[in-house]
């Protein structure tokens, strides 16, 4: 899968894929789904991906070229916000008959957008400063620094977003218990999808550097 790649190549794809990953979270993330007895914002299903690449990011290119991609997801998400506004203000012809649907699917609220966007920044930044500082204190602990990294970056990402966007809105027992079991089930995802990330860890490390 790597073999014809070099490194340089491959983080322009990890990028792309991480900002993909991104948007599609902050789509999906206006539902929440039944989760067993929890409460979650369906984006659950896939944010997680965000988080094993920023690992690989961090672990092979460093944290400034993993807080590049972190920062221009940022501002790739917020143009893809502002094109979704733009569609759902300009008026549609007579036979379309969805723009009520579709302005509810992609007009996500302010308050969940700005909610979003903080803890996307903070949780994924904290995630990749983490990884490279725990590689410096010991290299060989690649699980652990994984696991460590994401649950500081995922209870910090669910704190941040479930707080600013569902405060005031639900008791705060509620609240306390979706910001548990989110940072848990991301961070149970990731544990799960450890191999693949050791290997793509692995895999990137031996590829050529140009």
């Amino acid at each position: 899968m790597f073999e014809n790649l070099t490194k340089n190549e491959l983080y322009a794809t990890l990028t792309g894929v991480f900002t993909a990953c991104l948007i599609v979270s902050n789509i999906t993330a206006g539902k929440p789904v039944d989760c067993f007895y929890f409460t979650l914002p369906s984006a659950v299903i896939i944010f997680p991906l965000i988080y094993i690449i920023n690992d690989v990011l961090a672990e092979v290119y460093g944290y400034e070229k993993a807080r590049r991609t972190i920062l221009l997801g940022f501002f790739m998400n917020l143009v893809a916000v502002i094109c979704f506004t733009l569609t759902i203000l300009f008026p549609a012809p007579a036979f379309f008959e969805n723009s009520e649907a579709f302005g509810i699917v992609l007009g996500n609220t302010f308050r969940l957008l700005m909610a979003g966007f903080i803890a996307y920044l903070v949780g994924s930044l904290v995630n990749a400063k983490l990884m490279t500082y725990l590689k410096k204190w010991d290299e060989e602990k690649l699980f652990f620094r994984c696991i460590v990294s994401t649950l500081f970056g995922e209870g910090l990402d669910a704190l941040i977003y479930i707080t600013l966007a569902f405060f005031g809105t639900m008791p705060t027992e509620t609240l306390l218990v979706m910001i548990v079991a989110q940072a848990f089930v991301k961070t149970l995802y990731e544990i799960i999808f450890y191999p693949i990330t050791r290997t793509v860890i692995h895999k990137v490390r031996g590829l050529p550097e140009n």
